[in-house]
């Protein structure tokens, strides 16, 4: 087998593998660490899409979590001026 086939392969099951891996960082994302997870999941769906996955809606979807749990991270700061979930008693 040549070796830019093998490399060929290895790309895509890795742009295959970033993109489930965003969807799941990103879903995990909105519950807890939103502040590490989201830029993570729109890393990795990113660079998934960059390098022509077939699981494009995953990669999509990661992207969107990710950048939903940014806008979740802003609306905590911005209503009690913390990036926890934790209760302000």
């Amino acid at each position: 087998m040549e070796l830019a086939t093998i490399r060929r392969r290895t790309r895509d099951r890795d742009a295959d593998g970033m993109a489930v891996a965003a969807f799941v960082l990103g879903l995990l994302g909105l519950l807890v660490m939103n502040v590490i997870l989201g830029p993570i999941a729109i890393v990795l769906s990113s660079l998934s899409l960059l390098y022509g996955t077939k699981r494009r809606g995953r990669a999509l979807l990661g992207l969107g979590l990710g950048v939903a749990d940014l806008a979740v991270l802003a609306a905590l700061a911005m209503a009690d001026h913390t990036v926890s979930w934790g209760l302000n008693g």
